[in-house]
């Protein structure tokens, strides 16, 4: 008996509409899939040895020239940029929250073209960027935190720390010596020492969450061949050999220690109240798209609302508005 052929199925074309948010869900879907690669999970080893600074990406954008995917990453900064600049304005207006940006890296992983790039769109009356260097007289007179409480974002405001407490558990822990300028009360300086300065900092920045700055912090991961790259063009660039610093080589020998100390440190103090990022900082036009990713990811997750007007306000506004509108020009 012949059967009768299977109807092939009505297919309904998609709106314009259907068709955006299609784009708009993968688009989400690979914002995603960043993320979940460059954060630290929260009880998870950083990993920092098995992360490649080179990293492009992944499997969204193995298909792409390298051309194509620079060009792309640039894009994809500028429209950061602008929704970190729309977001600072939000975050300004409704004066409920703060953002503090903290920055790690080793030298010449591209920290300051990072905050050139990304934050040149947003109002720099609401940004504040700190770098922190050798601590003064009266900065060694108090515990190491009291000149980073000083340096917080007020609220409606963007910090960003150039550098930051971290040093504190990273190049203090490569060079401990360094400790006796704080004239610290006698004590062992071993594990419990720097499994204890851990503690200080996440109950640190759990107060500050807790309180409306919210934290976000990265560590541009640079490779020791690319730094070495940078370090001779600094010194073969006219104009540029001022930001070379000899003893940047010298702390360059103690790459594997520095290492492990950024490791200890990402992986005892990424928290969800305070995530670290690992980002790969070979090329620094992917790394400046991949901060600006996040930066705007986690303004959006704020929630932030415009602030309402009441209604006597509102009513006065009215009234204002019809004696500007009855005013004669000229």
């Amino acid at each position: 008996m012949n059967q009768s052929p299977i109807p092939n199925p009505i297919v309904t074309p998609q709106t314009p509409r259907e068709r955006l948010a299609d784009v708009a869900a993968v688009a989400d879907d690979v914002r995603a899939r960043l993320l979940d690669h460059l954060v630290v999970e929260p009880g998870k080893p950083a990993g920092i040895a098995a992360r490649d600074p080179g990293w492009t990406g992944g499997r969204d954008f193995e298909h792409l020239a390298h051309d194509e995917l620079e060009e792309r990453a640039r894009g994809a900064l500028k429209r950061g940029t602008d929704e970190l600049s729309d977001a600072q304005e939000l975050l300004w207006a409704s004066d409920r929250y703060s953002l503090l940006v903290v920055l790690q890296a080793m030298d010449a992983a591209g920290k300051d073209s990072a905050i050139e790039h990304v934050m040149k769109g947003v109002n720099p009356q609401g940004v504040d960027v700190v770098g922190f260097r050798k601590p003064s007289a009266e900065e060694l007179d108090h515990d190491f935190l009291w000149r980073i409480s000083n340096a917080l974002p007020e609220r409606g405001r963007i910090g960003i720390f150039n550098r930051s407490h971290y040093e504190e558990v990273v190049a203090l822990k490569v060079h401990p010596e360094w400790l006796e300028a704080q004239r610290l009360p006698p004590d062992d300086r071993g594990d419990r020492f720097w499994q204890e300065r851990y503690e200080d900092i996440n109950a640190f920045e759990r107060h500050l969450d807790r309180n409306g700055t919210r934290i976000v912090k990265f560590f541009l991961h640079v490779s020791k061949a690319v730094q070495k790259k940078r370090f001779l063009a600094r010194l073969d660039t006219p104009g540029k050999e001022w930001k070379f610093n000899a003893a940047d080589v010298r702390e360059r020998a103690l790459w594997d220690d520095y290492m492990r100390a950024f490791d200890d440190a990402l992986t005892a103090t990424s928290k969800p109240w305070a995530p670290w990022y690992v980002i790969p900082a070979d090329h620094k036009w992917l790394a400046q798209a991949l901060v600006a990713l996040v930066l705007v990811e986690t303004v959006k997750s704020l929630d932030l609302r415009w602030p309402e007007v009441s209604e006597a306000d509102h009513v006065a506004n009215l009234e204002a508005r019809k004696k500007l509108e009855a005013e004669t020009d000229g």
